[in-house]
């Protein structure tokens, strides 16, 4: 088991142990149990310890996975739109936080705008995917919801989140963002499907 996986299942035990316990004695394990996962997490990350248990514990009710949104859009040759992330991480597919009272599929269509410049639909959804802690992955397990869209309009015009933007073939992306090259095979299939089901 990767350390960060086992460090986000410590994390979200004492997070909902301490929302929910009545009890004075289980209160300071759960506080404990806090304390040492919050210490172990910034000596990986090199991060200030009282800054993560304050971000920790301002999560409200019963911790769950972050939602994500993941946006695949194809041009004519089958390239996948991607962006290089400014942190360094590799490439992505456009993506982003699920906002409250947005769905998954206008988030999608949210982070291309910001992301990219384009103005798309949703055609179809792809999947949705686990994505663990790890050291590659991040600190936190979350869930993404991937939709296949198609451009309306729009230029290509970078934001400060990239250092790149442009459509790649998915066998020549030199280093995928975490788990996107699964999303982006996921969808390509199904992309693959549509156009061929057009074609005839």
């Amino acid at each position: 088991m990767d350390v960060f996986t086992l460090l986000d299942q410590l994390r979200i035990i004492a997070r909902n142990g301490l929302n929910y316990t009545r009890d004075g004695y289980d209160r300071e394990r759960y506080e404990r149990l806090m304390q040492l996962t919050t210490q172990a997490y910034a000596g990986r990350l090199d991060l200030p310890a009282e800054a993560l248990r304050e971000r920790f514990m301002t999560e409200l009710g019963h911790i769950t996975p972050k939602v994500g949104a993941d946006a695949a859009i194809f041009n004519a040759c089958g390239e996948l739109l991607l962006m290089e992330r400014a942190d360094g991480s590799g490439w992505c597919l456009p993506c982003g936080w699920v906002e409250p009272d947005e769905s998954p599929a206008e988030a999608a269509v949210r982070e291309v705008r910001e992301e990219t410049g384009l103005e798309v639909v949703v055609e179809r959804l792809v999947g949705v995917f686990h994505r663990p802690a790890s050291a590659k992955n991040g600190p936190h397990a979350m869930i993404a919801v991937v939709h296949l869209c198609r451009v309306l309009r729009g230029e290509l015009t970078l934001s400060h989140e990239g250092l790149d933007l442009r459509y790649w073939p998915i066998a020549a992306v030199p280093v995928w963002h975490a788990t996107h090259a699964e999303y982006a095979q996921a969808a390509y299939t199904l992309w693959q499907a549509g156009d061929n089901a057009s074609a005839a």
